[in-house]
């Protein structure tokens, strides 16, 4: 389609261009991660825990404090993938980090 197309959207019941609703779209899709103090994160944030936590399977435990480089957020908006020496697959909950 291009942008001059207007399609028909079932949630406001207008006829809207076809660039317009696919950005309707795609921002309802996406998917917002905050900390705990609720500032918004992104791919590539470093963040640092505010909390000491216990990983479990690793036997180790994460100081307060403790700067995680380049998190991936996963799509869930309680979820955090990161990247820790030493352990694998890590990943936290949004609530026990805050961006740096």
């Amino acid at each position: 389609m291009s942008d001059d197309d207007y399609v028909y959207d079932e949630d406001s019941g207008e006829w809207v261009p076809a660039s317009e609703l696919a950005q309707r779209r795609e921002a309802a899709s996406r998917v917002e991660v905050r900390d705990a103090v609720g500032n918004l994160l992104a791919d590539g944030d470093q963040v640092t825990l505010i909390k000491d936590l216990e990983v479990k399977g690793a036997g180790q435990t994460l100081k307060r404090g403790t700067l995680i480089k380049s998190i991936a957020l996963t799509g869930d908006p309680q979820e955090i993938d990161c990247k820790f020496d030493g352990i694998r697959g890590l990943v936290l909950r949004a609530e026990f980090v805050r961006k740096r």
